[in-house]
């Protein structure tokens, strides 16, 4: 095509590229375009574009020459798909968790009960459980999250920054019933939101970008947020966001 506007359907935010996208990509490399003339063509970011040249470089002429070829660019997408995602210990001890939530919410079993008769019959062995005591506790903090923070909402959540996709539309009404001021992040500036950007990195350590999370149990979830949390982060000077977060709710309460 001589122009750079291409009549194929316009990138989906969010969505990996396609094949199709690809094979658009390396004509354009070799008639010289820009990764951001290619990127607004395709309707994504520079720099999902400079990944995925990087990624698709192959080495010609006995290593003399190097270019993109959309064949290896999705032979690589596909592999790293196949294993992207580090598992957590708890992730793999799914089994367990199941046996807890149906036993706890179909048998009416207690917490110790569901884990030490699972170890008595030998369903599970000691290297298959998870510590249950952190559950009672998770499900009273977030019964009693909404009143314990109500009279000082607006000093603990300020501001909240995401980016503008769909799922957030509706968050900007927010304002409306409190003092916490709403930002969208501008279209494909991450850095807008760096620190968020970096967590998500993190949540994707044990889900995959693309993996529903309708898939995971409540205390899965819980379970990843528990460690993010407990991480310390160089940004806090290395203590954790808990550490700070609840040193930040000592001074709110303190000047209350």
């Amino acid at each position: 095509m001589d122009s750079l506007h291409s009549t194929m359907n316009q990138h989906v935010k969010g969505k990996h590229l396609s094949f199709e996208e690809r094979v658009i990509i390396q004509p354009r490399l070799k008639d010289g375009c820009s990764i951001r003339a290619i990127s607004r063509e395709l309707g994504c970011s520079p720099s999902t574009i400079s990944y995925e040249v990087r990624r698709g470089t192959v080495s010609l002429y006995h290593g003399k020459q190097k270019r993109y070829k959309a064949d290896q660019g999705q032979s690589v997408y596909q592999i790293n798909r196949c294993h992207c995602g580090r598992k957590s210990a708890f992730l793999k001890k799914a089994g367990f968790i199941n046996y807890v939530i149906k036993h706890f919410f179909e048998d009416g079993r207690s917490l110790d009960v569901c884990a030490n008769r699972s170890l008595a019959t030998g369903e599970f062995s000691h290297y298959q459980t998870v510590c249950t005591r952190i559950l009672p506790a998770s499900c009273r903090l977030f019964k009693c999250f909404k009143k314990q923070y109500s009279e000082h909402w607006n000093d603990i959540f300020k501001t909240i920054t995401t980016d503008n996709g769909s799922e957030f539309a509706d968050l900007a009404n927010l304002e409306q019933v409190s003092k916490t001021l709403i930002y969208y992040a501008y279209t494909y500036t991450s850095c807008d939101k760096g620190t968020v950007e970096r967590h998500n990195g993190l949540i994707r350590r044990f889900i995959p970008k693309g993996d529903c999370i309708n898939n995971y149990f409540l205390q899965q979830i819980i379970d990843i947020e528990t460690w993010c949390n407990s991480l310390p982060r160089k940004i806090l000077a290395y203590h954790t966001p808990d550490e700070i977060f609840e040193r930040e709710l000592d001074q709110i309460y303190q000047a209350a």
